[in-house]
Parts: C-alpha cells; sequence; structure tokens
C-alpha cells in the first residue's frame, strides 16, 4: 500500500497510520511545515492511478496542483473539501488504532469512505503553502466559487452531477490541555464527514472528497518512536502538556511586552481581513508644516475595540474602514482600505491588490493609489516594513488635484490580507522587500570585480615564456635575433 500512495481494502487503518508515522520520521526537519491529505472518490467511480511521492518528499503547490488536475479531469467535479484547523501525521498514529487498540480509533467515518472507495491518494506531506493554496488551486479548475457549509445545511442544497461544486467544511482543531480533548475534537470531525457523506449518498451525486489541514497540529519532536510501547501514550502526553505550559508562558511574556492582535473584520462568524501595522499614522499640511496625529493606540492593543461600522468583504472585493473620532481637528475621521482580486492569465494564479487607501473626514475623501505597488497572490498576505506616502513611496495620490496631496500617511511593520483567510492568523506573508537590496547588489558586485582582477592576473602569468635554449660552454655561442 505505500508503494502506490492509495489506501486500500482491509488494511486501511493500520497501513495508513503506520505509513504516515514512519513517513513523518523522516520528515523530521520539516514536520512542522508540512500536513497531510487525502482524497478520495465516490464508490464506483475510479481514477486513473498516480505517481506517488518518493519517501520523505514534500509535496509543493505545483505538484499538489498536478495531483488535483490530474484527478478532477476524471473524476467528479462536485469537491468536498474537509478543511482542518490544525493536523499532522501523528494524529493518524495516535488515534487511528494503530497499536491494535482497533477501538480506540476516532476515524470510523473515514476508513469505512476509504474502504468503499476503489480510488484514494494519500499524500502524508504537504507544504503548508500548498495546503493553504488548496480552494484556490481547486477554484481555478472548477470554475466556480466555494461555498462554506456545514452538515446541517447541505440537506437544503440540490447539487447536480454535471454542474462543478465546492463545498468547504471547516473542522476545528482547538489549543487543548491534553491528548484526550483532542481525541474528542478529531471524533467530532469524523462525525461531521460522516453526515456529509451520508447525505450525498441519500441524493445519489458522485463526488469527489479532499481530507487535509492549514497548518500542522504539533511537532515532531511530539512524536516518539517508543509511542507503541506501554508507556508511549504517558510520555507523549507529558511532552504535548509540557510544550503547552511554554506556549503559555510565551504568550504571557508577549502580552507583558505590549503585544497586541490584528484588527479584525467578520462576516458573519468567520473572519474575512485582518490587519497590523506597529504605527498607523496621518499627517496634513497647514501653514506649511506638517501635523501629524498617531492613530495606532485606538486601533491596536489590549482592550482596544476599533469600529469597523462601514467594512464589507466577498470573494472579488474587500474593504476595511477604520472610524475614528477628533482626528486633526476633524470630528469624524475614517481610513479606508480597498482591496480586491481576480486571476490574471500570465501567471496563472490570483493576485489581491490593494487597490486604495482613503481617508475620509467632514464629507471630504483622500484617496491613494496602491494598486501599481501593493499586491500578493491571493492566498498570501502581503507585508512591508514601511508603507508611506511620501518616502519611496508605495501610496500615489490619485490625481494632481486630490486632497490626498495635501495629506500623508506612513504604516510601519505593515501587515494586511482581506482574502482567504483562516482563523485569527496571516497565512504566509509576501514581503515588499525585493530580493537583490543594496548589501547582495554591493557583495555581487565586489566579486565580480575580484573574479576580473583575478582572470586578468592569470592571463599575464600564462603569457610568460621560459627560454627553450641553454648556453652550452663546450660548443658556440648562442646567437639570438633582435626579433625573438
Amino acid at each position: 500500500m505505500a508503494t502506490t500512495g492509495t489506501l486500500r481494502l482491509g488494511r486501511i487503518s493500520v497501513s495508513l497510520a503506520v505509513f504516515l508515522g514512519l513517513l513523518s520520521a523522516l520528515n523530521y526537519g520539516h514536520c512542522d511545515e508540512q500536513v497531510p491529505l487525502i482524497l478520495w472518490t465516490s464508490e464506483g467511480i475510479s481514477l486513473p492511478r498516480q505517481s506517488p511521492p518518493t519517501v520523505g518528499h514534500i509535496v509543493e503547490e505545483q505538484q499538489l496542483a498536478s495531483y488535483l488536475e490530474n484527478a478532477l479531469d476524471v473524476g467528479p467535479r462536485n469537491v468536498l473539501l474537509f478543511l482542518q484547523d490544525k493536523m499532522s501525521v501523528e494524529d493518524f498514529t495516535l488515534y487511528g488504532g494503530a497499536f491494535g487498540n482497533k477501538q480506540d480509533s476516532v476515524f470510523p467515518n473515514l476508513e469505512g469512505a476509504l474502504m468503499s472507495s476503489s480510488s484514494s491518494l494519500v499524500l502524508p506531506a504537504v507544504s503548508r503553502i500548498a495546503s493553504n493554496a488548496v480552494i484556490g488551486q481547486l477554484q481555478d479548475q472548477l470554475e466556480t466559487s466555494p461555498l462554506y457549509m456545514d452538515a446541517e445545511t447541505l440537506s437544503q442544497l440540490r447539487l447536480n452531477a454535471s454542474s462543478p461544486a465546492l463545498l468547504v467544511f471547516r473542522l476545528p482543531y482547538g489549543i487543548v490541555a491534553d491528548l484526550m480533548s483532542a481525541k474528542e475534537v478529531l471524533s467530532g470531525n469524523d462525525e461531521v464527514i460522516g453526515q456529509v457523506l451520508s447525505t450525498m449518498k441519500a441524493q445519489s451525486v458522485p463526488y469527489t472528497a479532499i481530507y487535509t489541514a492549514l497548518r500542522p497540529s504539533r511537532e515532531a519532536a511530539s512524536l516518539s518512536m517508543e509511542a507503541g510501547l506501554g508507556g508511549g501514550r504517558s510520555l507523549l502526553q507529558s511532552r504535548y502538556r509540557d510544550r503547552e505550559r511554554e506556549r503559555e508562558r510565551q504568550r504571557r511574556i508577549k502580552e507583558k511586552a505590549g503585544m497586541y492582535g490584528p484588527v479584525e473584520f467578520k462576516e458573519g462568524e468567520n473572519t474575512c481581513i485582518l490587519l497590523w501595522a506597529q504605527n498607523l499614522t496621518v499627517g496634513i499640511l497647514r501653514r506649511g508644516q506638517w501635523e501629524t496625529h498617531d492613530l495606532t493606540p485606538a486601533t491596536f492593543g489590549k482592550d482596544v475595540s476599533p469600529k469597523l461600522h462601514g467594512s464589507s468583504c466577498d470573494k472579488s472585493n474587500a474593504k476595511l474602514v477604520l472610524n475614528y473620532e477628533k482626528v486633526l481637528g476633524h470630528s469624524s475621521f475614517k481610513l479606508i482600505f480597498a482591496m480586491s482580486q481576480r486571476h490574471y492569465k500570465v501567471s496563472a494564479r490570483r493576485w489581491f491588490t490593494l487597490d486604495a487607501v482613503e481617508l475620509e473626514y467632514d464629507g471630504t475623501k483622500a484617496t491613494f493609489n496602491g494598486s501599481r505597488n501593493i499586491y500578493a497572490p491571493a492566498e498570501f498576505s502581503y507585508s512591508c516594513a514601511s508603507v508611506t506616502s511620501f518616502n519611496a513611496p508605495l501610496l500615489v495620490p490619485r490625481s494632481p488635484g486630490d486632497p490626498a496631496n495635501q495629506w500623508r500617511v506612513s504604516f510601519g511593520d505593515f501587515q494586511i490580507q482581506g482574502f482567504n483567510v483562516t482563523g485569527s492568523e496571516f497565512s504566509y506573508a509576501s514581503d515588499c522587500a525585493a530580493f537583490f537590496s543594496p548589501g547582495i547588489w554591493m557583495g555581487l558586485l565586489t566579486s565580480l570585480l575580484m573574479v576580473l582582477v583575478l582572470t586578468y592576473g592569470l592571463h599575464m602569468i600564462m603569457q610568460l615564456h621560459t627560454m627553450d635554449r641553454f648556453d652550452d660552454p663546450k660548443g658556440p655561442a648562442i646567437s639570438v635575433p633582435q626579433t625573438e
């Protein structure tokens, strides 16, 4: 089974858990950046066999897109994406009944689905970046928008086998203090998977199902090779509690140091926009002098709740509105971030841009254009050490006559994400810093100069000629022509 990358009948739970556990040990150095991915189809649907990754290989974004494309080209285009907040291969070895305690398995519905499926694929090590891009890849291949569902509302939806659909089911995996709590959470997630699959079976709609996560649930060190011994579970439980206590200690240290979380805007119960900055400063030119105001204390910090009325988000556009009072003499003041995303054929992926930063005050609006300089892949966040409108500006006034010419904005350690937000954490950041920094250019030019000097020296040495004739004291003297 491990050599084919598929899960077969009868051996599914033990083989899956042991196989994933061994691969997690081989990928020890990268385990904190990878998650497993399991793909299967409904009963009676066969997919062509795909070459599995080699042992120890981490599937990156491009390779994952190839796997999904091959599966969806011939398989059902009604896709069920079970997206868990956290998951690692250790979850299968600890809770999948891999050590003879079959009755303790928390994945009976998942195992049953894989046993009844004639085509399934296991990718034990998918990079975190690739797993975060799954929704965007499926959206591009199916050419349809994702629908975020739950098991209860799925029965009210009528699907058509001829029309593609992307149904996303978010599954929790909370930070827990002991292993039994995590076991209960995973068991509840498996029940949700069972309910969804039962509903699809009742509607007789063929489907392709994918089970993966956004980030790993634990580090490689949390899984000991002694887990199969008598005291293995106690050892794992103790190490996990120690690590959670250390995380809590670090969290308290950050709180004492003045660290604060990002601004979150939620549409319903799901967060759709995140914003964080070390400082937010605006300034206006009055009587030849710049007057500035720091918006940071009113935006971030403990027990600070910024007013976000007027904000909105959907699959194509997002707008974050920060409302303030009494800023630089204006009774009402709004700082607005307008973003959009679309698919670009040249790069074959979706990108989002910060189209504009607007200052709205007492009925007047000043607009800075940022779409030329501030952009990132749609599944990433954007970050930059400095976003300003005056010093190496990334934001420029929309037109020469715009009121923005009388304003300055400056954002330090700026980070924003308006699409594909999961939970309360930013996705992988696309930084504004260029790859070739001044220091790198200086090093390259210095190295090139040294290579040129060395090449010239070697060339001069190679041009030296040694004597090929010598004077014999017993013979006539050597005559050397002047031309030689």
